[in-house]
């Protein structure tokens, strides 16, 4: 018989008496983030600004705080700049920056810049790019991460995380980085990509790293567009229970997307087709 995740966690003891919470989700085939992630509910007032605001800045990426305060407002919500600015930040739609003047972050965060303005895309694998976005759960949210080739639009990878740390986009990263390798890899200013960490696999494959300046939303126009596609055609239809349900339905969206969809742009080719086809 086969059990849901929430049906696993409510089975597991904070306190109990011989087992540790890490020994109770392993016995249950549970992983410990899962577990802390559905403790921790989210207020169903803040889940449903959250989903109001991830509607909007799909529809309108380039609205800050204030725009999106007052279409808040408009909606009839009696909310504050600050809480807005909270949500968002929380929901990883206002970048995170490494702060100027710091000595450590100087030493642990490097940004380059932008290579991408007028450069002609001519062919697969000269220009990946990766972003994150928010991704709505019934009961909380998660994190996608993409790797993205300009030319054919081929997502290369991509991973699912229940925090902002940069873990999860390292791992996409390696696992594109396992099968290919770009002429110049751009992302935004993010702490999760101007770290060391991050970096150092691409620096040491000889990849030109690039950035999008401060507040230039369209520097990386076509992962914007994937989210757009990927929000549209897959997430606000499922309305996803859980993590697990997440992953699952991202996974068959991203075939699709790869192997089934046709882009005008791409002359009705698939992103696949483009990508391997024209190597």
């Amino acid at each position: 018989m086969s059990c849901s995740l929430e049906q696993r966690r409510s089975w597991i003891e904070a306190k109990h008496q011989r087992l540790s919470v890490a020994r109770q989700c392993e016995l249950l085939g549970l992983a410990r983030s899962s577990y802390y992630y559905l403790a921790a509910a989210e207020p169903p007032e803040n889940l449903h600004y959250r989903r109001l605001l991830d509607e909007e800045y799909t529809r309108h990426p380039f609205y800050g705080v204030p725009k999106m305060n007052w279409w808040l407002q408009q909606q009839g919500y009696a909310v504050g700049p600050k809480r807005v600015r909270r949500l968002l930040r929380q929901m990883g739609l206002l970048a995170v920056y490494p702060k100027p003047h710091l000595s450590l972050n100087s030493l642990e965060h490097r940004r380059f810049p932008y290579l991408l303005r007028g450069l002609r895309i001519a062919r697969p694998n000269q220009v990946w790019s990766s972003d994150i976005t928010y991704i709505r759960l019934q009961g909380g949210f998660v994190y996608l991460v993409a790797v993205l080739d300009w030319y054919s639009r081929y997502v290369l990878a991509w991973e699912l995380s229940i925090s902002l740390e940069g873990g999860f986009c390292l791992r996409a990263l390696e696992s594109a980085l396992a099968r290919q390798r770009p002429e110049i890899f751009n992302t935004d200013q993010g702490v999760q990509f101007t770290s060391l960490q991050f970096q150092a696999p691409l620096l040491a494959a000889q990849v030109r790293l690039s950035m999008d300046g401060r507040g230039r939303l369209f520097d990386n126009i076509f992962v914007e567009r994937l989210w757009r596609s990927v929000k549209y055609e897959e997430v606000y239809l499922k309305d996803y229970d859980d993590v697990p349900a997440a992953r699952r339905g991202l996974g068959a969206y991203f075939h699709f997307y790869n192997t089934e969809r046709f882009d005008q742009a791409l002359d009705y080719r698939t992103p696949h087709s483009a990508h391997w086809g024209a190597q």
